[in-house]
């Protein structure tokens, strides 16, 4: 056991102060600070850098090329009072960048996980919590609160301090503004903000950078349109899109959405609040 914990040390940068199980394993070159502690269960993929304090602990697998800050806590029991201890899991994709305090619960319910995917940020004392599934290229910033099970699609940005409930659904690139409290699905594609947060307009900025063609994004406006300001209730507006506008992958997800949508979705502000 001393023999495979010396080996560890030779082949990555790790602090001597830094508390690593003996069970734990670690890919080549990674780089554990000052009193940092990892569990008898956790797996860090090649070039990880885990900084000081930070805890990883429980069924936690984390990929390559990562960066955890100091203070971060991954893998700790749900914050839930129908956990009874059984075994669920963290994974977090490649290339992701954890700041400072953040604190993501590992699952509820025997095997069930929270996952984060490839290339996402998330920013200090962001909190996500059991259960969420959260895609790759999303931006968390700074103490964005995710309540269990809740869902992010492919490249959304959060603002800082937004408060996203329970089982609410998040569209591939959509915006939430700062402060929000969000409590009904966001569509793909969409802008929403306030406190409940409202429908803020289309994406536009965020589908330009995610390459989307201009075509497609004049496409998308239409269903925008169609879905907030055609007077169509959404079944209505989801027929107008099927058989007006020309298919794309983008106006699928869109639609997809709609449909499977079971928290209701965000609406925008009714004239007379204006």
């Amino acid at each position: 056991m001393i023999q495979n914990q010396a080996k560890i040390l030779v082949l990555n940068k790790i602090h001597e102060t830094a508390v690593i199980s003996p069970n734990a394993k670690l890919g080549k070159d990674v780089e554990i600070g000052p009193c940092a502690i990892i569990g008898n269960n956790v797996s860090i993929g090649d070039g990880t850098k885990i900084g000081a304090n930070a805890v990883i602990d429980g069924w936690t697998n984390i990929g390559r090329n990562c960066r955890i800050h100091a203070g971060a806590s991954i893998g700790s029991d749900p914050q839930d009072k129908k956990f009874i201890g059984e075994k669920g899991y963290v994974r977090i994709g490649d290339h992701t960048h954890i700041r400072e305090f953040v604190t993501i619960n590992r699952g509820i319910g025997k095997g069930r996980k929270t996952q984060i995917g490839s290339n996402c940020l998330l920013l200090a004392y962001s909190h996500v919590a059991h259960n969420c599934m959260i895609g790759n290229h999303v931006v968390m910033s700074n103490a964005v609160n995710l309540a269990g099970h809740v869902m992010v699609e492919d490249r959304v940005t959060i603002g800082g301090f937004a408060r996203i409930h329970r089982f609410v659904k998040i569209g591939r690139n959509a915006m939430i503004g700062g402060f929000s409290k969000v409590v009904q699905d966001v569509p793909p594609y969409i802008m929403v903000d306030g406190n409940v947060a409202k429908i803020a307009g289309l994406n536009k900025i965020g589908m330009l950078r995610a390459g989307i063609e201009e075509a497609t994004r004049k496409v998308m406006k239409r269903a925008y349109k169609l879905l907030y300001y055609s007077g169509l209730d959404t079944g209505q507006a989801l027929e107008a899109m099927e058989q007006d506008l020309p298919k794309s992958e983008e106006l699928e997800s869109f639609t997809a959405f709609l449909r499977n949508s079971k928290s209701g979705i965000c609406q925008r502000v009714s004239k007379q609040k204006r």
